[in-house]
């Protein structure tokens, strides 16, 4: 939206633009017709597209990429809130009550909401202990660097609040007891590269 008043949806994003999208370096500028230029192309690279302009992309295509990089990342849900059917499908979980105040403190509680990958190479020891209904997804304890994520008590300890510090402005909240989850961002759209230097 460019006046908060009309909204339209945007397109899905394509691999080709999120690889392209993470080559980019600087801030948004707030006009999806703004046209960011690669600054990091090599001289060889240069030298191959002789006549050609320079690699170019419209900020509302680095906003789509950089919106499904963070969602792929830092998209997270509590454990138990979607089940996985033995068929293989996956649903959102009717009986979920909410973690306990004990298991919402843990970052094992939480899970990357998109397809796992740890979880693959895991040994059949590590799995016996998984419930695979529920812990069919990546948990974040297990994401690197360790200590990307802060966990805080809120409003007296009824609100638990996880932080992402690689991708500074995104909060996640789950009320335990509670069905009551959710995540949001708020950032500039910059990845902290330099976060495994500052742990």
């Amino acid at each position: 939206s460019l006046n908060c008043v009309e909204w339209s949806l945007l397109p899905p994003a394509t691999e080709e633009v999120v690889a392209q999208a993470q080559r980019l370096k600087g801030r948004f500028q707030g006009d999806p017709s703004f046209e960011h230029e690669n600054s990091e192309v090599n001289a060889e690279d240069a030298e191959t597209v002789e006549g050609e302009k320079e690699p170019v992309m419209k900020e509302e295509a680095r906003l789509v990429a950089t919106i499904e990089q963070i969602d792929r990342a830092v998209g997270i849900i509590p454990r138990g809130a979607f089940v996985k059917t033995p068929s293989g499908s996956v649903h959102e979980n009717r009986s979920f009550e909410g973690l306990s105040l004990m298991e919402a403190k843990k970052l094992s509680s939480y899970f990357h909401f998109t397809e796992p990958v740890n979880l693959k190479n895991k040994t059949l020891l590590e799995k016996a202990d998984l419930d695979p209904s529920t812990d069919f997804l990546d948990s974040l304890e297990h994401d690197i660097p360790p200590g990307s994520w802060t966990v805080q008590l809120e409003r007296g300890g009824t609100v638990v609040v996880l932080r992402s510090l690689l991708w500074p402005g995104l909060t996640f909240y789950h009320v335990p007891m509670t069905k009551q989850y959710g995540y949001i961002y708020f950032g500039t759209g910059e990845k902290n590269l330099d976060l495994p230097f500052m742990l």
